[in-house]
């Protein structure tokens, strides 16, 4: 038995270009590849970073995006780490209040 022979039948190159072809059309990517070109070609100001552009297009965050998320989420854990602090002190008084007025 060859080695090379497998259950299924083998495609050429052509055929899994083809497949691969139609694959991208039925999800919508030729379209959206289309249109997000075809608007990079008529923006008057060309962007100095067409990838960026391209992202911000289809809706993915940018790189500035994403390091203004970065510098909030640092923000938060930072104040999220404060308001536990409180949280825990208050906790304590109220048990040490708790606890001095049980005997009254």
């Amino acid at each position: 038995i060859n080695a090379s022979t497998s259950a299924r039948p083998k495609m050429s190159g052509e055929s899994k270009k083809e497949e691969f072809r139609k694959y991208l059309e039925r999800s919508g990517v030729i379209d959206a590849l289309t249109k997000v070109l075809v608007a990079l070609y008529e923006e008057p100001e060309k962007p100095s970073n067409a990838l960026d552009f391209i992202k911000q297009y289809l809706g993915a965050p940018t790189s500035g995006d994403v390091e203004t998320m970065k510098a909030e989420k640092d923000e938060m854990m930072k104040k999220n780490e404060e308001l536990t602090k409180e949280l825990e002190a208050v906790q304590a008084k109220l048990e040490a209040m708790s606890a001095g007025g049980d005997g009254e």
